[in-house]
């Protein structure tokens, strides 16, 4: 948003019951979005589906009759084929990892569990494959003694954000070629 790429919609996870309260609290994303002044969070349509099902695709064309690109970060549902499929550029996934190694759910943690002294930032075309598209850029960060799962997390969060803001115009005038990614090197990780 800062650097005038303001989406259409932001899909997150629903509000959440948090701590001994459980008092409602909405995700990260949202409450983000919820902070800018009217002007922009009125022109970006929230949508909070349970399941990405028949009802959330037509509740996308509802808000748009086409897009151009989704944006796909730390989204810990299963997207389908015909989500990714939707806009005309198809779907980025920013993934914190150098791709093909540590695809899934826990790249970070699985970093630092064995012992890397670097990890990275990776931004892919989505396909229906868990984090296997083609790679379009990547940032490399290193992991420093200091670091745990939380600095790691807010590094590569910003180093992907600035990564983004670097390469989506590059890539939808059509001077960023995606790079098929090396599967016989790929490593998996497993969810905490």
């Amino acid at each position: 948003i800062d650097a005038g790429l303001v989406p259409v919609a932001l899909v997150c996870n629903p509000d959440e019951p948090v701590g001994r309260k459980k008092i409602l609290t909405a995700p990260p994303t949202k409450a983000v979005i919820m902070n800018y002044e009217s002007g922009i969070k009125n022109e970006i349509q929230i949508l909070q589906p349970e399941k990405l099902d028949r009802k959330f695709i037509d509740s996308l064309f509802k808000i748009h009759d086409s897009y151009d690109i989704f944006i796909v970060a730390a989204y810990n549902k299963i997207i389908s084929e015909e989500i990714i499929n939707i806009p005309k550029f198809k779907t980025i996934g920013v993934h914190p990892s150098l791709l093909p190694k540590y695809r899934g759910a826990s790249p970070i943690q699985t970093a630092i569990l064995n012992g890397e002294k670097e990890t990275g930032i990776d931004l892919y075309l989505m396909d229906k494959d868990i984090d296997h598209g083609p790679v379009l850029a990547s940032a490399k960060c290193e992991i420093l003694e200091k670091d745990n799962y939380e600095t790691m997390e807010v590094k590569l969060a910003e180093l992907g954000a600035k990564l983004l803001v670097d390469n989506l115009s590059k890539y939808l005038a059509g001077n960023l070629k995606p790079k098929e990614q090396n599967h016989s090197q790929a490593t998996f990780t497993k969810k905490f």
